[in-house]
């Protein structure tokens, strides 16, 4: 009436050892999200970066083509961090420039909402704002 079980043909994993599993997961999770927020915060970074240096080339191209007349053009901000965290945590960063013959230093705002506002004047000047 009762079978009588063979203990030596068990297959599978104790108790014990599926909680060890499950700890070192959520140790590498615990681990692995502040790297990724970190580069994601750094990804963000570089596509505002990128979108400035964009707009910049675009304005000076259109500064030269139309007998230097002033331009400008918005940038989105896409950051949610205060300061640049790719440059040491700085609040400010620089993108070189040559407008005109001479090498300009523009210096560009970490922000984290509205838009950037990148212009040119009629004497050749840069501004990010």
């Amino acid at each position: 009436m009762f079978k009588k079980i063979n203990r030596e043909n068990k297959k599978g994993f104790t108790l014990a050892e599926l909680l060890i599993v499950v700890a070192i997961i959520g140790v590498l999770v615990a681990i692995s999200i502040p790297i990724f927020t970190t580069q994601l915060e750094k990804s963000r970074e570089a596509t505002d970066l990128a979108n400035i240096r964009s707009a910049y080339a675009g304005i000076v191209t259109e500064y030269l083509t139309n007998d230097q007349s002033a331009a400008s053009a918005t940038v989105e901000v896409k950051q949610r961090q205060d300061n640049w965290q790719t440059n040491k945590n700085s609040a400010t960063t620089d993108i070189a420039a040559d407008v005109s013959g001479y090498a300009q230093k523009v210096t560009v705002s970490a922000k984290t909402e509205g838009n950037y506002e990148v212009a040119i004047d009629t004497s050749g000047s840069v501004t990010v704002k």
